[in-house]
């Protein structure tokens, strides 16, 4: 005799199937599909949330006092949330899945150690374990959320404005600052292996903001309301995904190439400012004949598209400065050299970096001045230094409808040519304040100036300045023998590397090279997939931080497998041989056009 439709199991399989996004939360699919993981996968997902040291931190502030104990701990939810990154192979991190492994796929014994309740494997059950994850998750995300408004519903943008001002500002900071804190700790936790190896680097970082989108849908900009998710915002990029500020001279003008596609690049979500490590130069403490450390993300900090780069960024970097890791060069894209100096160009060279920039074309010559020194690409020079030599850069790129003035031979002269005026500096710069002193280039020894009689006759093959009549007094670097340049002097454009060197292409290229390859290894749809929204399906910017560190953390942890299993092992043999990468030359990252060229490697 068949029996009725009504008896529970028949109706928890029809109301799951029917509803399999709703009810149920995709129970039937879940247990359908379910393995148990090995004692080995869950200690090594425990050491990882041990090495985080998140624990000390989250269990004091979800700690009750009163009421009912949780029926999760801290622990049972990271725990979850790493196995169920692993288990997706980073690409999916959902509450149901977390749910059903804290459940019913690990060992019992783990069960009683996150103090979980044994439940019914039916849809009721899991209904009620889905809501013990969820209730946990969101009382975590309750103390990291720096923002007030509420998600998941459509709010007047009035409505949010009045939230917004009546705040307490002083306390969603310091939610902001645990919650970069956390995820900086999750990556920390993946790189645990090669820890010894990135203290040993020189510090070297390229700094990137790569956009991830969020499961909300986003609405018009000009409407009343906010999309579900108000912590997000849009991502506009035109053309073929070309950064506007690097012009490329090679590259014909969009009038000459009329029949290319440009369509505009939309998506709604989050900025993911994201530091990569890589070294320019080779470490002592490298293994002997082991191919190099692979780039890696060293930390992370998510924000509305566009809305204060400098500021994310130096964030970013001074948690990798609390974490005790070297510093060295940054490079970044234009959004970060463009932003106020005391939001990012200060903030970075107080904590120890060094700004290695590319410019846009109306950045090319003279940029600031100082006692009478020019800056010009971010390096000083003399104030007599001939015009030809100053333009040189912008003669040779290339504007709508202006043709480029000189050949990339021509540029290579110039800039040849300009390298004596430039002023020397003496030291280094006083750790205590960040002043530096320059010395006249005629004192330097490498010009001959009439206005250093003690530099005249010496050297008969060095430049002549030529000192054009003026009314007024030579400035004060022509007076002097060398000046005094603070840290806000020309603070913007600023870099101790001369622009379009072969030091500065190295590392500009490098580290550029680096980050838009681990932003593409992050995004591989196979694996991680960071930029879609369907990994991450909860809302808010607390939410995505988080969720967003354990795939990064993942992607490292690959990174750093594939790498350990490519070293010489007890029989002088790799486990794996290392996989032949198609790159292209370092000059793809560097403006064509004037920057020498050598063979891909």
């Amino acid at each position: 005799m068949t029996a009725p439709l009504h008896e529970p199991d028949l109706r928890e399989e029809a109301v799951a199937k029917t509803y399999p996004g709703g009810k149920g939360h995709g129970w039937l699919s879940l247990r359908e599909e379910r393995t148990q993981i090995s004692d080995g996968e869950v200690q090594r997902a425990v050491d990882f949330v041990a090495a985080s040291g998140l624990l000390e931190t989250f269990e004091p502030l979800l700690a009750r006092k009163t009421g009912r104990p949780r029926t999760c701990t801290v622990e049972g939810l990271l725990v979850g949330l790493q196995l169920a990154c692993r288990q997706s192979g980073g690409g999916h991190l959902h509450l149901n899945h977390v749910t059903d492994i804290l459940y019913w796929r690990i060992g019992e014994q783990w069960r009683r150690r996150f103090k979980l309740r044994d439940k019914p494997d039916d849809l009721d059950g899991f209904e009620a374990a889905y809501s013990v994850v969820r209730r946990i998750f969101h009382d975590l995300l309750r103390h990291l959320d720096p923002s007030p408004l509420p998600k998941n519903r459509r709010l007047l943008k009035t409505e949010a404005a009045r939230i917004e001002k009546n705040a307490d500002h002083k306390a969603l900071t310091a939610r902001d600052e645990l919650l970069t804190f956390a995820c900086n700790q999750v990556l920390e936790a993946s790189l645990q292996p090669v820890r010894p190896l990135l203290e040993a680097a020189d510090g070297s970082l390229g700094l990137d903001a790569t956009v991830i989108a969020t499961p909300s849908r986003g609405i018009r900009s000009k409407g009343p309301y906010l999309s579900t998710d108000p912590d997000a915002g849009w991502y506009v990029r035109h053309g073929d995904h070309a950064d506007p500020d690097h012009p490329n001279p090679a590259t014909p003008l969009p009038e000459e190439n009329s029949n290319r596609s440009r369509k505009p690049k939309y998506l709604y979500g989050y900025d993911a400012a994201l530091a990569v490590t890589h070294a320019i130069t080779p470490s002592a403490a490298h293994p002997p004949g082991a191919p190099p450390l692979p780039a890696l993300i060293l930390g992370m900090k998510l924000a509305r598209p566009g809305h204060s780069p400098g500021a994310n960024g130096t964030a970013v970097l001074a948690d990798i400065v609390r974490r005790g890791y070297p510093t060295g060069y940054v490079a970044a894209d234009n959004s970060y050299n463009n932003s106020l100096p005391e939001h990012y160009q200060l903030p970075l060279r107080s904590l120890g970096f060094s700004p290695v920039y590319n410019y846009s074309v109306k950045q090319f010559g003279v940029q600031s001045q100082v006692y009478g020194a020019l800056q010009v690409e971010g390096s000083w020079y003399c104030p007599h230094t001939p015009p030809q030599l100053i333009s040189a850069t912008q003669d040779l790129y290339r504007r709508k409808n202006d043709p480029a003035k000189i050949d990339q031979a021509t540029w290579r002269a110039r800039a040849d040519a300009r390298t004596p005026y430039q002023l020397a500096p003496k030291g280094r710069a006083k750790p205590s304040d960040g002043h530096h002193r320059y010395m006249c280039p005629a004192t330097a020894g490498r010009l001959q100036c009439p206005l250093k009689p003690t530099s005249m006759g010496k050297n008969p093959r060095l430049p002549l300045v030529a000192i054009p009549p003026s009314p007024v007094k030579p400035p004060l670097i022509c007076e002097q023998t060398a000046i005094t340049v603070a840290p806000k002097h020309g603070a913007k454009q600023w870099q101790p590397l001369t622009y379009g060197s072969p030091e500065w292409q190295h590392a500009y290229a490098t580290l550029r090279n680096a980050t838009e390859g681990m932003n593409g290894y992050a995004k591989d749809d196979a694996r991680e997939a960071i930029e879609r929204a369907q990994g991450r399906r909860v809302r808010g910017i607390a939410a995505q931080s988080l969720l967003l560190a354990f795939q990064l953390a993942h992607a490292n942890t690959r990174k750093i497998t594939m790498w350990a299993d490519s070293l010489p092992g007890p029989t002088g043999k790799p486990r794996r041989r290392t996989p032949r990468r198609r790159t292209r030359n370092l000059s793809e990252w560097t403006p064509k056009g004037y920057i020498e060229t050598s063979p891909a490697t």
